[in-house]
């Protein structure tokens, strides 16, 4: 059930060359409408619509609307008009500070929560401005010193100890600091946003076989081990290093969470098990942020072919913990 007493939640649009302009017109057509708030170019956003077949009317945020098809715009003008699978480096700039003012909105509790649509994270590099995802845009954005990705499905959550960065870099960056401090987020967030009172923790090892006692790499042992023996005299409910092969089977028991340690360890099983409907949600942020769980997809922009549930399954959590 929609809140119907919070703020509304706000939605950047994403790419405009990929499917986030089609997501924001198929909202239109639910009951979301008058729940949210767009910051986009509302003439790509009419241009998508008229492309879609699709009667949506774009109205201006700042007043209270219950009509049908319509759609609350906050204006963030693009540099170029967006042609669908080609991205403008030029519409960069204007995507961040869409961002920007979302963010801004929802510390200044304009909005009660912030869904993103999916950016183009290359295209953003090749204008100059250094970009590695959401996550970390937002942390830098809100002083936040360990942003946390967990993906949500009905069945599983899985947080990351470490995001958007090359293989090969992950065990250096995988100190016991860092553990300490993802493991607190994950934990304190579990509390207070999910309102679960002793959250359990599973932690996957780094190495096959969580290191196979030393014989196949030293990290699980020498840091990963410490760490959660650590929390355990403290009372947390945490388990592990388990081999990640087995860490998302039944035979690993209950969790309310399960800890990878890469992006490629913990999300194609997530993703397997509810890809359409999962949702990222960014730990530690002062406010809050969830987003679907897929790319920009360029090839399928504007043929009517984009799948809005992951959208909802976002716009759903936020409004969820933005009630908690």
């Amino acid at each position: 059930m929609i809140s119907t007493t919070l703020n509304p939640l706000v939605i950047t649009a994403g790419e405009p060359a990929g499917i986030g302009p089609d997501l924001c017109i198929a909202l239109a057509q639910t009951e979301w409408s008058n729940r949210v708030v767009v910051i986009a170019d509302p003439e790509c956003l009419k241009a998508r619509a008229r492309q879609l077949h699709v009667d949506v009317t774009i109205l201006s945020a700042d007043g209270k609307y219950t009509a049908n098809n319509c759609l609350k715009v906050l204006k963030e003008p693009l540099a170029n008009f967006s042609v669908c699978g080609i991205p403008d480096p030029a519409n960069a700039k204007p995507l961040l500070a869409g961002l920007d003012r979302a963010v801004k909105g929802c510390i200044d509790g304009q909005f009660s929560g912030l869904v993103t649509a999916p950016l183009q994270k290359s295209v953003i590099n090749d204008a100059g401005i250094p970009f590695s995802g959401h996550t970390e845009y937002l942390a830098k954005l809100t002083s936040t010193q360990t942003p946390v990705m967990l993906l949500v499905t009905n069945t599983m959550r899985v947080a990351l100890a470490s995001t958007h960065m090359p293989l090969r870099q992950v065990p250096d960056f995988l100190t016991k600091d860092r553990l300490r401090k993802v493991i607190e987020v994950l934990h304190t967030d579990l509390i207070g946003k999910f309102d679960i009172s002793e959250p359990e923790i599973i932690v996957c090892g780094l190495n096959p076989h969580a290191g196979e006692s030393g014989h196949l790499g030293t990290e699980d042992a020498a840091i990963i081990e410490p760490i959660i023996n650590e929390y355990q005299r403290l009372g947390m409910i945490i388990r592990g290093p388990l081999p990640a092969d087995t860490a998302f089977t039944t035979a690993a028991g209950h969790a309310d969470a399960v800890l990878a340690m890469y992006h490629d360890q913990g999300l194609p099983v997530l993703k397997y098990a509810g890809f359409g409907t999962a949702v990222n949600v960014t730990l530690g942020l002062p406010i809050i942020r969830t987003s679907v769980d897929h790319g920009t997809a360029l090839d399928i922009a504007g043929t009517g072919k984009a799948d809005i549930s992951s959208m909802i399954a976002a716009l759903e959590l936020a409004d969820q913990l933005a009630i908690v």
